[in-house]
């Protein structure tokens, strides 16, 4: 019966790639479970106003291929893993003492997993994402999830909208209060789709209607899959003001470019 489900959901794999003129394997895959679990990491510690110290990536134990060396703001490309418990986290680069450690008690095949280097004013932490990858299978739609590596910061409102607009008075934010090490839609949970399009995104204090940042306008294609976090700027982080952060953006999926820096248009920022 195992045998049967699994040769329908080939089955159906096979027939949407066909529809798709083969674009959108992954897509595919890992929808339906088909495909190796896959993660990367993030570096999102700036360190101290003179060090920004690279890390390597830790997985059970030992860096894979392509995750060492990271630098502050750097994004890995994915690497594949197996299933079950995982062990992660980081390290200074070129040994393999972790600095920050978790675990994904249950690593599943089509999800992908983050793991990102954290600020803290008393020791380096860690963030950890799941994202199960539910996207339907013919959608062509952008994939979103916001998440607050900015101690400095408080709670965060993320406002996605369209380009040219800058008033966020009477609308509500696409992901909400999102707290320091966590992320919306949170860890276990799919992403918010939207429209490919031209977007600005616009950051406020929790409840707030004040930008605290205001990204320049950028093209956000169907078929994106995005990771937009909050990183604070380089310095030390107890000197920061809430106001002082980067928005970067990891791109999942194996790139050339696997991150970018959105540039903040506030005056002052």
């Amino acid at each position: 019966m195992k045998m049967i489900r699994t040769m329908a959901a080939m089955a159906v794999a096979a027939t949407v790639l066909s529809a798709c003129g083969g674009g959108g394997t992954s897509d595919a895959g890992k929808t339906l479970g088909l495909v190796d679990a896959q993660i990367h990491f993030i570096n999102a510690n700036p360190g101290s106003s003179t060090t920004n110290t690279p890390y390597d990536f830790l997985v059970n134990g030992a860096a894979p291929s392509g995750q060492t060396n990271v630098a502050y703001k750097g994004v890995t490309n994915f690497t594949n893993i197996g299933t079950g418990s995982t062990n992660v986290g980081y390290a200074n680069t070129g040994t393999t003492t972790a600095l920050a450690s978790g675990n994904f008690p249950n690593v599943a095949k089509g999800h992908d997993y983050t793991v990102i280097a954290l600020p803290n004013v008393t020791a380096p932490d860690i963030g950890l994402i799941d994202d199960p990858f539910d996207k339907g299978l013919l959608s062509n739609s952008a994939r979103l999830r916001g998440f607050n590596a900015s101690q400095n910061a408080g709670n965060l409102d993320f406002y996605l909208v369209q380009a040219g607009v800058t008033d966020v008075t009477t609308l509500t934010p696409n992901m909400a209060g999102i707290q320091y090490k966590n992320a919306i839609p949170a860890s276990g949970q799919d992403s918010i789709y939207v429209s490919g399009g031209q977007y600005s995104l616009i950051v406020t204090a929790s409840g707030s209607k004040t930008p605290i940042f205001q990204s320049a306008a950028f093209s956000l294609s169907n078929n994106a899959d995005w990771l937009i976090s909050s990183v604070p700027i380089g310095g030390t982080l107890s000197q920061l003001l809430p106001g002082q952060i980067h928005l970067l953006i990891s791109q999942n999926g194996n790139t050339t470019t696997p991150s970018q820096e959105l540039t903040n248009t506030l005056t002052g920022q």
